[in-house]
């Protein structure tokens, strides 16, 4: 992760407190492009290390200072709590999605997992 992609105030503090798998996490999640999402599993998956808990954990405490909302549940549910936001950006961004089932609480659409899903295409790339 970049130092320039933390907010300004939180560079000086963040720059020796962000535990390395933490950076490692959030690396991921600023590659992955606009318009595509990587599950909890994919990120530990790519990383070789870690698991779907252990990424959604380092999300929920860092995950501000990157595209949070890129970094998804499996089953393309919106995050909860933040599902407006996030829905919001996935418009921006043209992210697949698929229509509100009508007993989802909400009405909300789900990602289209199918078409969004994102496999890190540069893999090897500034791979660490």
């Amino acid at each position: 992760m970049s130092e320039e992609s933390l907010p300004n105030d939180a560079r000086a503090e963040y720059a020796d407190a962000l535990p390395e798998y933490a950076e490692r996490v959030l690396d991921v999640a600023e590659r992955i492009p606009p318009g595509r999402v990587m599950t909890y599993g994919d990120v530990a998956e790519w990383l070789e290390e870690g698991g779907p808990r252990q990424v959604g954990r380092v999300m929920a405490l860092y995950g501000g200072a990157v595209p949070w909302w890129r970094v998804v549940r499996a089953d393309g549910v919106l995050l909860p709590g933040h599902e407006l936001e996030a829905l919001g950006r996935y418009r921006a961004e043209g992210t697949p999605l698929k229509g509100a089932n009508r007993a989802a609480e909400g009405h909300l659409p789900r990602l289209d997992m199918r078409r969004a899903r994102w496999d890190g295409g540069e893999r090897a790339e500034g791979h660490t």
